[in-house]
């Protein structure tokens, strides 16, 4: 079944926003961050993205052109009247009511041979990394300093998460490390 990868872009100082909840300092250029070796191997392999209810709102109801064409499952307790714009026979959505379901649901679209990508919220990520539910961590570190906002790497739980570091790549503006979660 599919890999569980959480990816998320992070300050160098860990919040993936700053204090007044704007994420624009992370991706000061998506052209250059769309050629990145990261998220072009990101592209190729995932099959399907989990997403919390923020990070959909993000897009403002437009993906016309989003990176990941693929099934989207949007965890939230209140689906949007709105139909997402961007749709098509491969980019679709589906809003599921708890993580563990979007996360299931992911992996079978996914397939064995592609993977989940969660993409975004916080929260998500901190609940699918402290559930046993992600295989690898990737995080995108940026060299920009928030010194407060929302930090990704938080309300985890009691139980140390250990990791083994699986690939670093530099580009320009950023640093990607991916972390396979030892078990």
């Amino acid at each position: 079944m599919a890999k569980v990868i959480v990816g998320m872009t992070t300050s160098l100082d860990g919040f993936v926003n700053d204090r007044t909840g704007s994420v624009a300092r992370l991706y000061p250029d998506l052209a250059a961050l769309r050629k990145t070796e990261m998220l072009q191997d990101a592209i190729a392999n995932t099959g399907a993205v989990v997403m919390g209810r923020r990070a959909y709102e993000m897009a403002n109801g437009d993906f016309t052109g989003y990176e990941f064409q693929v099934p989207i499952f949007v965890v939230t307790h209140h689906a949007p009247e709105a139909v997402a714009k961007g749709e098509n026979g491969k980019l679709s959505f589906a809003f599921v009511g708890d993580l563990m379901s979007a996360i299931q649901r992911a992996k079978k679209a996914a397939g064995d041979n592609k993977c989940v990508t969660v993409v975004g919220g916080a929260s998500t990520a901190q609940q699918c990394i402290s559930s046993g539910l992600a295989d690898e961590i990737q995080i995108g570190i940026v060299p920009v300093l928030f010194g407060s906002g929302l930090r990704l790497l938080e309300n985890l739980g009691d139980e140390p998460v250990r990791l083994e570091t699986i690939q670093v790549l530099k580009s320009a503006d950023r640093t990607d490390i991916t972390y396979r979660v030892v078990r």
